[in-house]
This record gives C-alpha cells, sequence and structure tokens, in this order.
C-alpha cells in the first residue's frame, strides 16, 4: 500500500467533508474542533452498546471460540496450536463448555471458518510486527479469552492491549495462573474493560501514543449492531496514526449484505471503512484454504475477513501538526514585527 501521500484525505466538518488545501497535511482548521469534541460523546455510546450485554452470554461465547482452538490444537495437522485453550475451559463443565453453543454471538462460529481465519489473522500479524520495524502497539479488539498475548513471540519491547469485557478477562486471568502463561520478554500486556466509558481516554492513559504506528486485531469482540461497529471504527479513527493497520473478521450481519455475495461486501466495506478513514480490502475464506493448500469450505459463512489501513492523520498527529503550524504562524509574525 505505497503513494499515500498522493491522496487528499477527506476531513470531517459538522457532517461534511472537507479537504485539506495540501494532500499531504489535514484540514485542521476544520475537522479538529469537532473531532475531537465528538470523540467524548462517542465513547459513552460505544460502552452502552457494547459492554452491557449479558455477561453469562459474553463468557459462554469466549469459551466457545476457546473450545474451537482446543479442538485444533489436538488435530495430528493443526494449523495452530494453541496450549493455552484447554486451561480456559473448566474442569467441572469442560464438555458442556465445548458442546453448548449460545443462541447469539457464536452462531456464526464454523469449525472449519474459524480455524481458517485464526490462522489467517495470525499469519498477517506476525508479518506486519515482523516487516515494520517501528510497530511495537498492538491493540486486540476481542472476547476477554484472546491467547495471542501468550501464544505469539512479540518483537522487543512490545505493548499489547486488550479491549475486551472485563468479567470474561478475569476470569481467563484467574484459570491461566499457574500455567505459564507469560507474554513475550520485555513486552507488556495491558487490559482495558469494553465496558470503560471511555476507551479512547483509557487506552491513552495507558501508555498508548497516537503519534506511533499501531496494529489493530478484530477478532471475538462482542459486537451486536452496526452503530457498534461504526463507534468502534470512530474510535480506531482517533486513535490510529496514519499508516496503521486493522485486520479482523466480522459477521455480515452487520453489515446488511447478502451471504457469500463478495461484490456486495467488497462495496459496502469500502464505503463503511472509508467513511472512517480507512481504505480496505475483503478475502474470501475459500481462497485463504487454497493459499493454506487447504479443501475450500464448504456452504455459506455469515463472517467476512478483512485488511484496512488508515489514511487520515490521528487526533494525535492533527494535535502536533496543529501546534506546529500555530508556532510558524507566530514566527511569521514577529519577523513581520521586526522589519516594521
Amino acid at each position: 500500500m505505497a503513494g499515500l501521500e498522493s491522496l487528499i484525505c477527506p476531513m470531517r466538518c459538522g457532517g461534511v467533508a472537507k479537504c485539506s488545501i495540501f494532500p499531504f497535511l489535514p484540514a485542521a482548521g476544520f475537522a479538529r474542533g469537532w473531532k475531537w469534541e465528538k470523540a467524548g460523546r462517542m465513547t459513552v455510546a460505544i460502552a452502552a452498546r457494547l459492554g452491557r450485554e449479558d455477561p453469562d452470554l459474553l463468557l459462554r461465547a469466549a469459551l466457545r471460540a476457546a473450545s474451537l482452538r482446543f479442538q485444533e490444537t489436538l488435530r495430528p495437522d493443526p494449523l495452530f496450536v494453541d496450549p493455552y485453550a484447554s486451561c480456559l475451559l473448566s474442569p467441572v463443565n469442560g464438555h458442556q463448555d465445548m458442546e453448548e453453543q449460545p443462541p447469539v454471538l457464536t452462531t456464526t462460529l464454523s469449525p472449519y471458518h474459524y480455524r481458517l481465519a485464526t490462522k489467517f489473522l495470525d499469519d498477517k500479524l506476525l508479518s506486519l510486527v515482523s516487516s515494520m520495524d517501528e510497530l511495537r502497539q498492538i491493540v486486540l479488539l476481542t472476547d476477554g479469552m484472546d491467547t495471542r498475548p501468550y501464544r505469539l513471540s512479540w518483537p522487543q519491547p512490545s505493548i499489547v492491549y486488550d479491549v475486551s469485557p472485563g468479567r470474561v478477562f478475569k476470569v481467563a486471568s484467574q484459570r491461566l495462573k499457574g500455567t505459564g502463561a507469560k507474554i513475550s520478554r520485555n513486552c507488556m500486556l495491558v487490559h482495558v474493560p469494553l465496558e470503560s466509558s471511555d476507551l479512547q481516554a483509557i487506552l491513552c492513559e495507558k501508555g498508548f501514543k497516537g503519534d506511533k504506528p499501531s496494529l489493530w486485531v478484530l477478532q471475538g469482540l462482542p459486537l451486536l449492531t452496526s452503530i457498534g461497529l461504526k463507534d468502534i471504527l470512530f474510535a480506531i479513527s482517533n486513535l490510529a496514526m496514519k499508516g496503521s493497520i486493522l485486520i479482523g473478521e466480522l459477521p455480515l450481519c452487520l453489515l446488511g449484505t447478502e451471504v457469500g455475495n463478495m461484490a456486495t461486501v467488497q462495496k459496502y466495506m469500502e464505503k463503511l471503512f472509508m467513511s472512517h478513514g480507512f481504505r480496505s480490502d475483503v478475502f474470501d475464506y475459500g481462497e485463504v484454504a487454497k493459499n493454506m493448500l487447504l479443501d475450500p469450505p464448504s456452504g455459506a459463512y455469515e463472517n467476512v475477513l478483512f485488511l484496512a489501513e488508515q489514511l487520515q492523520l490521528s487526533d494525535a498527529q492533527m494535535e502536533s501538526w496543529w501546534m506546529h503550524f500555530e508556532r510558524i504562524e507566530e514566527e511569521g509574525d514577529e519577523e513581520g514585527f521586526e522589519e516594521l
């Protein structure tokens, strides 16, 4: 994805798109105040829409995903190995955890599709962090039982943020005690409860830097409405530095598109993501399987894999640019005064 400097990135202003007069600079005079003022209100909505579902339902959904990773690990030719998945399943109700599927949230979890998606995201994630030297901020948007912080090798020093339901993450942490589950040396794992009233502020308080590259991975986050998805994209757009990457898996029900119609999905995703400053691509599970030298999955699947790149400046970058612009103006005024 090259040549981004040649694009004029639209900046929002009161719902009306504005463009910078310079291709490589934000329209700070238009967007600065509106975007930051609105960000505070939007993050409250995120907590209300994503963090208030039935805690038991969220836990069962996370356990269902963990059970699929456990089953994959036991296969003679696993696509990936999750040595901690079995520890997440309750010793007393382990069988029930693996067999019971809750009525919502995990109804789209097809074992074959899920293993393909997990392998695909693992490979993309590791490829990106190894190829981008400055990429040391990873934000995992998860169900609370994502073991990527422990089972993947991270470059030093990295900070991995896990944004997930607090109660589920607490249960996972308790069950992983004494199992040897640790993040890579000189790296740090930071949990941010999904129920937080202001995810953006808390991420920044915990060390996230909007003027540094970041990688965002979305899989398992309890998204139930298209409004909730848009809220999350808005928050990421505010936080992610230009050039940052978002990869993940989304339910098609949030997009309002037909299952199996990739052309329609691609068109909608492009429109949705571009409205938040991202350029996106979608990936067909059949092609993913083919690239892994596997048979394509059968039947329609109600999720879509995607990769998106941030084209706009983050709030932190806009703040830095605006301060630089004001400083240049002040220096220009002083020089003019001296000439007089």
